[in-house]
């Protein structure tokens, strides 16, 4: 290994251990927003036989029919996690979409190095690629996509893109085998976005093989070089069209397009604008914003983000001139094409903060060519002077330093429902889906009057989600005010006909409070729209047992079993309509019978950070079954999150005498340790 490779491989593990550490926080962070139809509901990836599924029934995707689609690797890895973790532990899932983003990391490397050697001829062309490197994956901003367990999408996809692009410029020689449309195909059942592969190849070759500048594309001479690029980029193109087409025609419509067209493409000028400027100061970073379409075309930010489009599309033409700034037009390129798939579909949320990831790639390259570009220049004197080099020390450790601060403190936000709706409330005050989820977090822990102000707050921003009414349902319910619930269940209905959660929320609520026939009704609407409703099949169980419907009992509970295999609710009903003899219950939520039951039940609890009911819960499973690692082991995962890091330890060790194997106790013991030793 030559000297300037060794450094690059010390630079590269540095970079890894900044990143770890940087990300160290994050990895037991929960499951958030759309994470609850995808993951936590979504019964299809308990079960690793339904994989070959994924690939061709969009109903697979989601829990929740409004977001049926065919995303078949991202459901695959979420199938394997949930394998691989035995439940829905967030660590599995998290510490997958972190590996996808560290291997990311490492094509991007030779990605950046292979550009800029086509352009600069220098010896510290390969730092300046580990600095782009450093940068993309140290930007704070790149963490709400690490964060957001279903955005794994974006890496996955964004992955797919970066290799496939690689593989087309490091191996040009072997192109005719196709090996660079392999990546592409993968990443197309991903996310819709890989398209965007086609015109980054297309500028690719133009700008850097064919070493023409923008403006020469639109001179009568070079049309031929333009087809004969297109002729090159043919086989990815329509590889990528004949199976992204497979996919969107297996759903009805892409859900969520509801903003006019042409205010919403205005807004995206100062949207790009806002994305810029976030990748240096990555700050205010919002789960869900508040921003809106401007409807007024000489709102002075529309008129700052047509600036900012002028200019960048001037900036492109004049460094796409010269053979060494090339790779800042490519980057500014990349950073605009990877945007334009959301740009020009005009989505419900104007912005999100997880559509910087891909976009953030070709930002990252233009900006470090920049000033790679301008130390190059000055060479001579940074190597001649101690102080210049101290300075760009201190520049460097200054920028990924903060960023990778700033990665820790948003990796807290992200820790649960709690502190990641807060925030929200905070960052985007007149977000009113931002308003409920917090008032859900505090529902959940029985502050009803504080949840109650949250959703009526939500109600002036919100005043037909049926989302909301459900939820102020739920509460009114809970705190016994039953004909407010009625109405605001039937107002959720009202409002959204045809989604099954209202039909099936309405009906839980009708089987607690004994009006069973009514939830019969409710819950068979709901079955109807989504017929994998577990909580619409719990509600219709607990009604036909309530009644003394058998028959009936029985149908209910070898359907739920059917989309739950060896569900202890569904089977115990399914015996009591054998047996013909009801089973007691208050609710639709059944005790559970036995010490199993109660660690599923601990699960649910420390999924939704309710950490002393996970403790309770794995308490009755030890009293069923005394020498239940799995019970012990849970337990001190909870009591980790409660940073009562002595009971935590207790209770793992006791998991490791029943069970010395037990790797998650093994795991939570070892960080109880450490943070015990921290203090």
């Amino acid at each position: 290994m030559t000297n300037p490779n060794r450094k690059i491989l010390i630079l590269g593990i540095l970079l890894f251990a900044v990143l770890i550490t940087a990300y160290a926080n994050h990895f037991n962070n929960g499951f958030h927003f759309d994470d609850s139809h995808a993951v936590v509901d979504n019964v299809h990836i308990r079960d690793l036989k339904n994989i070959p599924q994924f690939f061709t029934d969009p109903k697979m995707f989601s829990a929740d029919p409004l977001h049926w689609g065919l995303r078949p690797i991202v459901t695959t890895s979420l199938a394997i996690d949930y394998w691989i973790g035995g439940g829905l532990y967030p660590f599995y899932f998290q510490l997958s979409t972190f590996i996808w983003f560290v291997l990311l990391g490492v094509l991007l490397y030779f990605m950046y190095n292979n550009l800029l050697k086509h352009s600069i001829n220098h010896p510290w062309v390969s730092y300046i690629a580990i600095a782009a490197t450093a940068w993309y994956v140290l930007n704070t901003a790149n963490a709400e996509t690490v964060n957001y367990i279903i955005s794994r999408s974006d890496v996955l996809s964004t992955f797919c893109i970066v290799a496939s692009f690689l593989i087309y410029i490091a191996y040009p020689a072997k192109r005719n085998w196709g090996l660079y449309i392999i990546p592409a195909v993968i990443g197309v059942f991903a996310k819709e976005t890989v398209l965007v592969l086609v015109i980054l190849l297309f500028f690719y070759i133009l700008l850097f093989e064919n070493e023409l500048s923008v403006a020469d594309l639109f001179k009568s001479k070079n049309f031929k070089r333009l087809g004969s690029a297109f002729w090159l980029i043919l086989p990815i193109l329509l590889a990528v069209v004949i199976f992204q087409y497979y996919t969107l025609s297996k759903i009805k419509s892409i859900s969520g397009i509801t903003n006019p067209f042409l205010y919403y493409v205005l807004t995206q000028t100062w949207v790009w604008l806002h994305y810029f400027i976030s990748f240096f100061l990555p700050m205010n970073l919002s789960a869900d914003t508040d921003w809106t379409v401007i409807s007024n075309i000489f709102d002075e930010r529309i008129i700052l983000g047509l600036i900012f489009v002028v200019v960048l599309v001037i900036t492109i033409f004049k460094t796409s001139a010269k053979k060494e700034t090339k790779p800042i037009a490519f980057g500014l390129i990349w950073f605009a094409a990877a945007l334009l798939p959301t740009s020009l579909a005009p989505f419900a949320e104007v912005t999100n903060d997880h559509r910087m990831f891909f976009p953030f790639i070709g930002l990252s390259l233009s900006v470090v060519t920049y000033v790679g570009l301008f130390l190059f220049k000055n060479d001579k004197q940074i190597i001649a002077s101690e102080k210049y080099r101290i300075l760009i020390g201190t520049c460097v450790f200054l920028v990924l330093g903060l960023n990778a601060y700033g990665i820790h403190q948003r990796n807290k936000i992200w820790n649960n429902d709690e502190s990641l709706w807060y925030d929200v409330t905070v960052k985007s005050p007149l977000n009113g889906r931002g308003l409920m989820n917090y008032g859900l977090t505090q529902m959940g822990k029985g502050n009803y009057a504080v949840a109650d102000q949250y959703f009526e707050k939500a109600t002036q921003y919100l005043p037909y989600y049926n989302t909301l009414y459900i939820n102020i349902g739920i509460l009114k319910g809970a705190t016994g005010h039953f004909v407010e619930a009625d109405e605001n269940f039937k107002k959720a209905i009202s409002y959204s006909p045809n989604t099954y959660d209202s039909y099936a929320f309405y009906a839980r609520y009708l089987k607690i409070v004994n009006r069973d026939p009514e939830a019969i009704q409710m819950a068979q609407k709901a079955l109807q729209i989504n017929p994998y409703s577990v909580i619409a099949l719990q509600a219709l169980m607990g009604a036909y047992n309530d009644l003394g419907q058998w028959d009936n009992l029985k149908q209910a509970a070898q359907q739920t079993l059917s989309v739950l295999p060896n569900d202890s609710i569904a089977e115990s009903f399914l015996q009591s309509a054998n047996k013909q003899k009801p089973l007691i219950t208050n609710t639709i939520i059944t005790k559970p019978l036995s010490a199993a039951d109660y660690i599923n039940m601990s699960v649910t609890y420390y999924n939704q950070q309710n950490y002393q009911r996970c403790i309770e819960a794995c308490e009755q499973a030890i009293t069923l079954k005394p020498d239940y690692a799995d019970a012990y082991s849970n337990m001190g995962a909870a009591y980790n999150q409660l940073k009562e890091w002595n009971k935590g330890i207790e209770a793992c060790e006791m998991a490791l005498k029943i069970n010395p194997n037990h790797k998650l106790a093994a795991g939570n013991l070892q960080w109880a340790k450490k943070q015990l030793n921290n203090k």
